[in-house]
């Protein structure tokens, strides 16, 4: 039953070798006889070396050595090619890293062999044998090459690989068929985008940790002396903490001093038993905590017109226990993110302008049940009569909830699911519910989706298509699939559909979503007022979107995007474009239920990260203006207090540039300032930040004195992480009627 060496590289070519039958042994056969006739038996060899599975996910003797040596072919010892040797039998067997036992006489039998055909002395033999023993790392159990590989942006190859394996392609083995994928990703982009994201995730569990350090160390220092004290007075046993704490210490020591000597020690001698016995009961209980209070992140970049993903960054470090892309696999609540689309919608009723006045006052709405629901703005502050842009740029919460209340909730349902790309059969488990609650985004997205819907807003109103892979080459350079020409093709198919809001609508909201950048809650991250706050390298400094073009020339890219943080602090979100890219980045936790605190919110961490990324994803390119203004619509300059037309009397502080759909435009001057001056009643509205070193911070980056919020960790999940096995036993949502979003 044995085959020749050209038997089997005549399989693994031309034949399916998984196929146990006769036809395909003498397929096999038939093959082989036309390899003998054709080629040399050195030139059969070579072909077999560089094409026969040698183990470890490994084929051809030069990716073997890689794999198993860390080096080319060109540099094996004979004790190196003697194991290689031994692998061509059963390489599961005889893995050196599994069954080192196993593979050692058999390849000191190949040396032997070596020896006694006169290859090399039996002093050679012996040395070589001896020091690769000596240098052997015996760490590496359960690797393959394809955990080793050298791979620059991990995340978006395993999303590419699993969209392979979710083609025709899942059948066959996508590393063995000489397949080329043409992607879109920007290598460098994604690099910036790793290197972000590592930094601010680290300095998110770095802050939030400090918070529940100072936190706990204040307890004990206030609570425990007199809990200890009652303890002994009423002999209530239960009270005595610090017994608690010393626990908690000493949980603290065997994480940072203990666990990495038995994992040294396990591995050293071969002592499996012990790390089993001794760690896994206490992994266990390490890893569901840290899962519950470690910060991770994502994001996502798009190419404006094509969809193409630009950059992925599915969460921290990249490993065999973090593999989740949680931006494209996580549902997780938007919060004010969610504002943008639903005020789409509004500015298409004609009911509401950009200038449109709405009361940012205390009031009370009722569900259509008759349950109430309060929204707060954050700090519990109040600015009176706004409009309906500065409203979405400070990202106040009870205007945009009677913005949802005046167009209704089918209108902005409807309006949400068709940019978000969400069927309307999803949507009631993702949680777009007829409750008010929905205006400050409590529905579960993925951030591929949100940024797919922002996308549409620099793009024209136009539909947007995320893709990845833009074809793919077999073996031999031709071209099996064009993916890309395929999502055009049918987009062109739709025809008027395509435009899922109006020209005219996308201009009005690109314009109102630059204001959130150039004086709200983006104008933090994005660097127009700010020159302090960073951590990532001198990014940050001065104005994000400040460029220079060949000439020497500086010039300002223009840029939009809104920013949310969730009830209970639980994720910071900002999404947001210039003309040329849309990003979406996410900051939160893989458990739902937990707090990032006061000083984790959208501004001063996602939209700081944006920021950051759109700077380098911006820089090189030469300036470009969002689509030009469609000649339907009407531009004014708009008191900013009275929404009436601009007069001189007004001031120029109040003078706003704003844009209107056709028959919305205000008629009449403003009548809130006259004779040449302020009137008594006009409102002098205070810019909402605080000054800290020199640059100016946003209002929700000051910490507040506020009492101890955990108990709000068990109402309805902000974060929603779902594995295939979860999503099928999912348990019904619970509504939430806090008032614990802003921003």
């Amino acid at each position: 039953g044995g085959s020749t060496l050209t038997q089997q590289i005549a399989g693994t070519l031309y034949c399916d070798r998984t196929d146990i039958s006769y036809s395909r042994k003498l397929r096999e056969l038939w093959w082989a006889i036309q390899m003998e006739r054709r080629y040399s038996k050195d030139q059969i060899l070579e072909l077999y070396l560089n094409k026969i599975y040698f183990g470890g996910g490994t084929y051809g003797v030069n990716a073997a050595s890689k794999y198993y040596f860390g080096h080319p072919a060109t540099e094996i010892t004979p004790a190196e090619a003697a194991l290689l040797v031994v692998q061509l039998s059963n390489p599961a067997e005889f893995n050196p890293f599994e069954h080192p036992n196993a593979v050692l006489p058999r390849q000191q039998n190949v040396l032997d062999t070596m020896v006694a055909n006169g290859y090399l002395t039996a002093e050679e033999a012996e040395e070589s044998f001896d020091d690769y023993w000596a240098n052997f790392d015996y760490t590496r159990t359960g690797t393959s090459a394809y955990e080793m590989r050298d791979d620059q942006a991990p995340w978006f190859s395993e999303y590419v690989r699993r969209q392979l394996a979710d083609m025709t392609y899942g059948s066959e083995n996508i590393y063995t068929s000489g397949y080329t994928i043409n992607t879109s990703l920007n290598l460098s982009h994604q690099k910036a985008a790793e290197e972000i994201m590592q930094d601010y995730i680290a300095y998110a569990n770095r802050t939030y940790q400090s918070q529940i350090t100072s936190r706990q160390n204040n307890a004990f220092k206030t609570y425990i002396p007199l809990s200890e004290l009652l303890s002994l007075v009423f002999n209530l046993p239960s009270l005595k903490l610090s017994q608690q704490r010393s626990e908690s210490l000493a949980m603290s020591a065997y994480t940072s001093e203990i666990n990495p000597v038995i994992d040294i020690m396990s591995l050293l001698c071969g002592m499996e038993t012990l790390k089993t016995n001794v760690v896994s009961k206490g992994n266990l209980l390490i890893k569901q905590r840290a899962k519950k209070t470690t910060i991770e992140g994502t994001m996502i970049a798009l190419e404006n017109g094509t969809g193409r993903i630009d950059a992925l960054v599915g969460g921290s470090q990249f490993d065999s226990e973090n593999q989740f892309i949680r931006a494209v696999q996580s549902k997780l609540q938007p919060g004010s993110t969610f504002k943008p689309l639903y005020y789409s919608a509004a500015i298409d009723s004609r009911k509401y302008t950009m200038t449109t006045i709405i009361s940012d006052t205390p009031r009370v709405f009722r569900n259509e049940d008759g349950t109430p629901y309060i929204p707060e703005n954050f700090k519990g502050e109040w600015e009176g009569d706004v409009q309906v842009w500065y409203a979405l740029a400070h990202s106040m919460n009870v205007p945009s909830i009677q913005v949802l209340e005046g167009i209704g909730f089918d209108a902005a349902i409807n309006r949400a699911s068709r940019l978000l790309g969400i069927s309307q059969a999803d949507l009631a488990s993702r949680g777009f519910v007829r409750s008010y609650t929905l205006g400050l985004g409590v529905c579960s997205v993925r951030p591929i989706e949100l940024a797919q819907a922002f996308a549409t807003f620099p793009n024209a109103g136009k539909e947007v298509t995320p893709i990845a892979i833009l074809s793919i080459e077999d073996k031999n350079g031709n071209v099996i699939r064009n993916l890309e020409k395929e999502l055009r093709d049918e987009q062109r198919a739709k025809g008027d559909s395509i435009q899922l809001i109006s020209e005219e609508t996308a201009y009005i909201m690109t314009q109102m979503l630059t204001e959130t950048v150039q004086s709200g809650t983006l104008l933090y991250g994005s660097g127009y007022d700010s020159t302090r706050y960073t951590i990532h390298k001198d990014k940050g400094k001065g104005n994000k979107f400040r460029f220079y073009n060949m000439n020497g020339d500086a010039f300002i890219m223009p840029a939009a995007g809104k920013t949310g943080t969730t009830q209970n602090w639980a994720d910071a979100w900002t999404v947001g474009f210039t003309p040329y890219y849309t990003a979406a980045f996410w900051f939160g936790f893989d458990t739902p239920g937990q707090s990032l605190g006061l000083q984790i919110t959208g501004s001063t961490l996602a939209g700081v990260a944006w920021g950051d990324f759109m700077h380098v994803a911006n820089d090189g390119k030469p300036y470009k203006s969002f689509p030009t203004m469609p000649e339907t619509i009407t531009k004014l300059d708009i008191c900013s207090v009275s929404g009436g037309l601009w007069t001189e009397a007004c001031g120029r502080s109040n003078l706003h540039t704003s844009y209107f759909l056709p028959g919305t435009a205000p008629t009449t001057p403003c009548k809130r300032h006259q004779d040449g001056g302020f009137s008594t009643t006009a409102k002098v509205r205070i810019k909402e930040t605080n000054t800290l070193s020199g640059g100016s911070f946003p209002l929700d980056y000051e910490p507040l004195e506020m009492p101890d919020l955990s108990f709000l960790n068990s109402k309805i999940p902000s974060s929603e992480l779902y594995t295939d096995e979860e999503e099928e036993e999912e348990e019904e949502e619970q509504e939430p009627t806090g008032n614990w979003l802003f921003d």
